[in-house]
């Protein structure tokens, strides 16, 4: 990967192509844990759109507290959070654009999962509490530290370990009833 907080600076600096590779490089995995908020692809392309706009409009001061990474995707989940607040009524879809996104969650989810047993870990993951969807999809598929994972989900790095705990024994708990070994996953 990339330094991408390099090409953050750069950006800064007046370099738009840094912003370009920042896009490059964060724009699936964001998407992805967008989606993971709102439920619906194309909003959370949109949202991770707006992220991007933010970045390139408002040119914000990395704090320097974690990693870029980590700064970004607490923006996109904030910008989750306010869209849903926003439209908490609004929550109407069609079956036409309802087998479009469908279509579309398939395919980003392909070009992001490859593996089998990853893909079957996801859908035991989408039975669990959204909270910890959440943790497990940040740590253990985005690759975020504790740390990091706490500061995107607002939570303390302790209270993050104990909800990756328990969500983990959960995890467990729903792929046995399917008849896997938690183990050989």
């Amino acid at each position: 990967m990339n330094d991408i907080s390099e090409s953050y600076r750069r950006f800064l600096e007046g370099d738009d192509s840094g912003l370009t590779e920042i896009i490059r490089e964060c724009r699936d995995g964001l998407i992805l844990y967008i989606n993971l908020y709102v439920g619906n692809v194309h909003t959370a392309e949109e949202l991770a759109e707006d992220t991007f706009v933010k970045l390139f409009i408002k040119k914000p001061k990395d704090k320097g507290g974690s990693s870029f990474r980590t700064w970004l995707y607490t923006i996109g989940r904030n910008t989750a959070i306010d869209y849903l607040r926003k439209n908490r009524s609004r929550n109407t879809v069609s079956s036409e654009e309802l087998s479009e996104l469908a279509a579309d969650e398939e395919q980003l989810e392909s070009a992001c999962i490859k593996e089998e047993r990853r893909r079957t870990v996801r859908e035991a993951m989408k039975r669990l509490n959204p909270d910890y969807y959440r943790a497990l999809w940040l740590v253990y598929f985005e690759d975020f530290d504790m740390k990091s994972a706490a500061k995107i989900l607002g939570r303390t790095v302790h209270a993050t370990q104990t909800l990756v705990y328990r969500a983990r024994l959960a995890l467990k708990e729903e792929l046995e009833k399917e008849g896997f070994e938690y183990e050989n996953l």
